[in-house]
Parts: structure tokens; sequence; C-alpha cells
């Protein structure tokens, strides 16, 4: 039987209006979410939060090696067990294996001495030289090759504990010398891609960063009540996800690139139709800047390839001429046919690259200091070229310009004609 429980709210007292008097103005009407308050009311919720607890120090272990350091993992036995290395079992092993043979051997010559009835002085002499020879044999084959092969497993083991500086410093000949080689140059790339992921992840932080600032801040000042709510606001919020969705877009093409996995639809196309496409499209902002841009074609008939992904490469390539080119200078597209391959290039007078950044620029993120973009067209441009069998490459020098070339693989039975194109 349930117990019947009252209610202790107090009730809420009403004002009576006054006889004769003017009735009360309603006041403002203060929405509980859109209101100027909306901001304060979610720093007080966030700052309801209870703070974490920190975590309580662990124990001080101390043994004979000393107190355990704070960075030990927690559950890990300390001091840990001394564990022999695979490259020292290895060699342990190598070295009483011959050292079991030579003994046979030894052993084998004594007894067949013994039994022939030899002199004791020749034998203990043939006994000695063969004891002697074995020992170099077995050191040169420890120094030459089991030392070499030890110090690889031990490496081996550096790389699947995570630890892509291991290297195989051991000098070694023949075969083993290859191994050691080759597996050094697969652990300098790993060390690198390691690098490489690390920074990716880093420079997407950054590069998101500001949109994403953008929409909150806009966000929040519209809810807040200091921006109108009005389409210019919207805009910029609609301008900050695009910047954001062709940044991922362009992430995922690279993703692609990298793993073998960008998908090409290649039909016949016409390069120098779409040469004079991008010439005409980049026309007026080559006016507007001064620069002159003018295109040289030497091709004639279509061109396997894929249409949208290269017509993207020559786009980035014009778009990088044109902004790093100053007023009064030129902008030259050329192309031409070879009896195996197709040959475009984009040049500019501009201000160039430096010789300490040339290598990089192919690399993702890497753009100049006077760069708005964000660093991934060259990236880009050089996964779509390499994904049609082609290869892309850069000449610049500071002051003189900058000079992109690219070489696409073609099939036989195409002439080669003459035309071009210019706009100032």
């Amino acid at each position: 039987m349930s117990t019947p429980t009252s209610d202790t709210t107090p009730p809420v007292a009403t004002a009576e209006p006054i006889p004769g008097s003017a009735p009360a103005s309603p006041g403002p009407v203060i929405d509980a979410h859109w209101g100027p308050s909306a901001r304060a009311r979610r720093r007080e919720q966030r700052a309801a939060v209870p703070p974490m607890q920190p975590t309580p120090p662990p124990p001080v272990v101390v043994s004979a090696r000393g107190p355990r350091p704070e960075w030990w993992p927690q559950g890990e036995p300390w001091p840990p067990k001394t564990k022999r290395s695979a490259g020292q079992t290895f060699i342990r092993g190598v070295g009483c294996f011959f050292g079991g043979i030579i003994g046979l051997v030894v052993f084998a010559v004594a007894g067949a001495m013994l039994l022939s009835g030899a002199s004791a002085l020749g034998g203990w002499a043939m006994l000695s030289a063969l004891l002697i020879i074995g020992l170099i044999f077995v050191y040169r084959t420890l120094q030459q090759t089991v030392a070499p092969l030890g110090s690889l497993m031990v490496a081996v083991d550096r790389i699947g504990q995570g630890d892509y500086a291991a290297r195989v410093d051991v000098p070694a000949k023949g075969d083993v010398a290859k191994l050691v080689a080759g597996f050094n140059h697969m652990a300098a790339r790993l060390e690198q891609d390691e690098i490489q992921r690390k920074a990716l992840f880093a420079d997407v932080a950054h590069e998101m960063r500001t949109p994403l600032a953008v929409v909150q801040g806009t966000t929040e000042g519209m809810l807040d009540g200091i921006y109108d709510r009005d389409d210019q606001r919207l805009e910029t919020i609609i301008d900050s996800t695009a910047v954001m969705t062709r940044l991922l877009d362009d992430l995922r093409t690279l993703s692609l690139a990298d793993s073998g996995g960008l998908t090409l639809h290649k039909e016949p196309t016409d390069l120098a139709s779409m040469i004079d496409d991008l010439l005409t499209a980049w026309e007026p902002r080559a006016v507007e800047s001064g620069v002159r841009i003018s295109a040289t074609v030497n091709l004639q008939g279509p061109i396997d390839l894929d249409p949208v992904r290269m017509r993207q490469v020559l786009d980035n390539l014009i778009a990088n001429a044109v902004r790093h080119t100053p007023t009064g200078g030129d902008v030259q597209i050329d192309a031409r046919l070879t009896p195996s391959a197709v040959q475009v290039s984009v040049s500019d007078t501009g201000s160039g690259i430096p010789a300490a950044d040339l290598p990089h620029i192919f690399d993702r993120f890497w753009k100049s200091k006077d760069s708005g973009g964000s660093g991934l067209g060259l990236a880009i441009a050089k996964g779509v070229v390499v994904a049609h069998g082609g290869t892309i490459s850069a000449d610049s020098a500071l002051g003189t310009g900058t000079i992109i070339r690219i070489t696409l693989p073609r099939e036989g039975g195409q002439t080669a004609t003459s035309a071009s194109g210019s706009a100032s």
C-alpha cells in the first residue's frame, strides 16, 4: 500500500491590479534559447562539470636496479626480467653448431691416426693445425655472416616494436650485404612514412582550424544576438564548409593515389581542345593581373586519359603560374608529341622557387609563404600523373621563374601538327 505524498511546492503569488491604475506593461520577453544570455548560460553549464580527479602516483618500487621510473608502464613488473636478444641467441647457436662440427672432425682425425699407428708428435701437430684452421674459419664466418644476421634480427625486433630508426651498421659481404642494404632502405622508408603520417595529422588540424573557427564564431554570434541572422552570415558559414569539403575531397584523392586505388575513367580525349578551353577560362584573370598567357600546342588526334583528372591537374598548374607571376610577366603552356609520349609544360616568369624547397614542392601541405591554397594541389597533380603511368618534374630558379613538365605515355600512330593561341 503506497503512502500518499503531498506537493510541498509553495504556490506562486500573483500580483493583483490596483483599482483605478493603468494595467502593467508586459515588459520585454526574453527567449530562454535565443536570448543574449545564451553564451553565459552555456559557460555556467560547462563550469558545473566536475573537474577530472588526478591519477594517484604509482607506488615507488625500489630494487637493486634503482627506483621504478615514472614512465614505466602500469602493470609491468619492475625490475624487468633480463631477456637475451634474438641476435645473441642466434649467434650462440651458430657458434655452437660450427664448434660441434670442428670437434667431431678433430676427434675423427685423432681416432684415425691412433688406429693407423702414426707418431704422437705428428698427430698432435696435425690436430693443432686442424683446430687453428677451424677456429679461424668459425671466426670469419661469425664476423662476415652471422654477426650481420644477428644485428638484423635485433633491428627487426625493434621495428616490430615501433622503433623505425633501427638500422644495421655491421659490415657484411655478398648476399648478406644486399640483405642488410635492403633492410636499411625499408626501415628508412618506414621512418619517413611515420614522420609524414604525424605531420599529416598536424597539417589537417591546422587547415581545418580556421574554417571551423569561422563557423563556430559566426553561429555563436547569431545565437547571442551579436550578429544578424541574415544571408550574409549564412553565406560565410557555407563558404567555410565548402573549404572543409574541398580539403576532405583532396585528402581522399591523395589517399587513393597513395594506395593505388585511384580510379581513372580513361577515354579518347582531345588534349588540344582542353588546353584551349583552359586558356579561355584563365584569360580574364590573367588580363586583370597584367599577365600575358599563351599556349603552343603541337598535337593531333585524341589521347587516352581521364579528362576530368587531367583538367584538374592543368588547371592547378596554370593557377599557380598566374598567381606567382608579377604584372608584365608571361605564362606559357606547351604541348607536343614524341614517338612514345605526350609532353605538357607550364612555365612562368615569376619569382621562382628556392633550391632548398624545390625537392619538396610535391609533398603534402607544402606551400610558399604567399600561397593562399591548402598545399595539396601539386601533391594531387603528382598522384594523378603517376596513376596515368607518367612523370611530373619541376625546374626553377629564383628570379627567373618555374617550369612544370608532365610526360604521359601514349599509343603509337599519331602524327603532330602545330597550333598556337595567346591572350594578353
